[in-house]
């Protein structure tokens, strides 16, 4: 593996985007020749150390990777967005010209420079990532550490690199990980990996490949969801750091080497001292009641111990992990409790816009304690197994979205005897759904919005989704009188 080019080298970089964007100013700012490409016009500038780097944009994707390479570039930096089967990877090959994307660019500029060695804890998985970042990066701030969250969560990494922080949480996409070939991360995490992205990855075994990479070079702790095979096999392939050790992660009591829960307790047995004997209460399943209600999910208590775990690996103590939690709150539409309206506890998680993150959402509740908001457009998914794996937790389903068709046909086959409404698109059809949801409810349920669909066929995106599902909760509870 080369070295970051000499000051002056020309440089691609390829896609002009966010990520586009600040790897093109890190590197303008440290000298370097930048020349950027995109196959449209009209890209907004977001940073003003890009500004003044010249933009050639080409709609056509083999004459785009001809002007690349034929500028010589020393490295081509190529943007998430630019897929593997984009010409301008084979053709850079061909003429030998390495590719990075921008998070490898990141490595390399941190540790050519006076940060080097400033601990990265990585974070990657199909569901979970933002969620576990986040929780991540409270739990370091309340440990007293300068730390930032970076990477996929929305502020490129290349921006933050000459940032005074002392250490990052990192989320990594799937896409980012594809061009990263040096990053070391002190700790490193695959929440889970289910198919995504196929038509950017080519197959499910490409993007599964691709999430394994978040293990490479890990220096302390590969981290991974212990009753996961397909995840733990990953960390035995992984070609770690010698020392690097396996962490699991349990739901219930945790073996030697792994962080469980225990009584209402997060619990280590993997980061102490005689952790064959002895385990190490982190903090209480109550303490994320405030993000999520009374009945945390499965998947909130996953993310939880994975974000306790990479904290841990950094040498934060307990008592930080549980403030760190208790201060957390999730990002917009993410598993968040949004209020408590006619004695029921309301979630929105319009993020889930998969059949895996709606299994995720309602994993862990009561049974017959969910009412469960779900449809959308469906993007051609089979929803038969999702619905086998919730049935038991469901007390009723509301059915939203243009075409419910697949849905009521896996919800006749799989759960025919959970009460089910169906709410078509009529004039204020959200406030009919949270109405027909307290129907099917009772006194202490929780009404998750899961969709398990992209919201497409309704609203412009999952986030209006999401603002429109509270605001008809906050409707409601100004009529009953419980807290929005």
């Amino acid at each position: 593996m080369s070295a970051l080019p000499a000051p002056a080298s020309p440089i691609a970089v390829v896609g002009w985007g966010r990520s586009g964007q600040g790897a093109a100013g890190a590197l303008a700012s440290r000298g370097f020749d930048v020349r950027a490409f995109d196959a449209k016009d009209g890209g907004t500038l977001h940073f003003d150390e890009a500004a003044g780097v010249p933009l050639s944009v080409e709609a056509d994707a083999g004459q785009l990777a001809d002007l690349v390479v034929g500028m010589r570039p020393a490295v081509v930096v190529v943007s998430p967005g630019v897929p593997p089967r984009s010409p301008v990877f084979a053709r850079a090959r061909a003429a030998g010209i390495e590719v990075w994307g921008e998070v490898e660019l990141a490595w390399r500029l941190q540790e050519a420079g006076p940060r080097a060695g400033r601990p990265w804890l990585c974070v990657t998985g199909t569901n979970g990532k933002t969620t576990t970042v986040g929780m991540l990066g409270e739990i370091l701030r309340a440990s007293g550490a300068d730390a930032a969250e970076v990477g996929n969560i929305g502020t490129p990494i290349t921006r933050a690199i000459d940032s005074a922080a002392e250490v990052f949480a990192v989320e990594l996409s799937s896409f980012q990980l594809h061009t990263a070939h040096s990053v070391s991360p002190l700790a490193s995490i695959c929440l889970n990996v289910d198919a995504d992205h196929l038509d950017w990855h080519g197959s499910a075994e490409a993007y599964a490949v691709d999430k394994a990479r978040v293990y490479q070079n890990t220096v302390r702790a590969c981290v991974y969801p212990a009753s996961d095979r397909r995840v733990e096999a990953m960390v035995e392939n992984a070609d770690v750091v010698e020392g690097a050790r396996a962490i699991g992660l349990a739901l219930g009591a945790p073996l030697v080497s792994q962080l469980g829960i225990v009584e209402g307790l997060l619990v280590d047995r993997a980061f102490v001292e005689d952790r064959a004997h002895h385990a190490l209460a982190l903090a209480h399943v109550s303490d994320l009641s405030a993000a999520y209600g009374p009945h945390p999910s499965a998947a909130a208590l996953s993310d939880a111990l994975a974000a306790a775990a990479l904290a841990r690996a950094y040498g934060v103590e307990a008592e930080a992990v549980e403030e760190g939690l208790r201060s957390f709150r999730p990002a917009g539409h993410r598993r968040a409790v949004i209020g408590h309206a006619a004695d029921l506890t309301w979630i929105d998680d319009s993020k889930a816009t998969n059949a895996h993150a709606a299994r995720a959402s309602l994993a862990g509740l009561p049974p017959r304690s969910a009412v469960w908001i779900v449809g959308g457009d469906a993007k051609g998914q089979d929803f038969h197994d999702l619905i086998r794996a919730v049935e038991p937790v469901l007390r009723g389903v509301v059915v939203i979205g243009r075409d419910r068709s697949a849905l009521a046909a896996a919800l006749d086959e799989c759960a025919p005897g959970v009460p089910r409404v169906e709410v078509d698109g009529h004039e204020d059809w959200m406030f009919s759904v949270v109405n027909e949801a307290v129907a099917l409810s009772v006194p202490g349920n929780t009404v998750v919005l899961a969709p398990a669909c992209a919201s497409w066929d309704q609203f412009h995106d999952y986030a209006r989704r999401g603002e429109a599902f509270a605001d008809a909760v906050r409707r409601l509870a100004a009529q009953w009188g419980g807290r929005p």
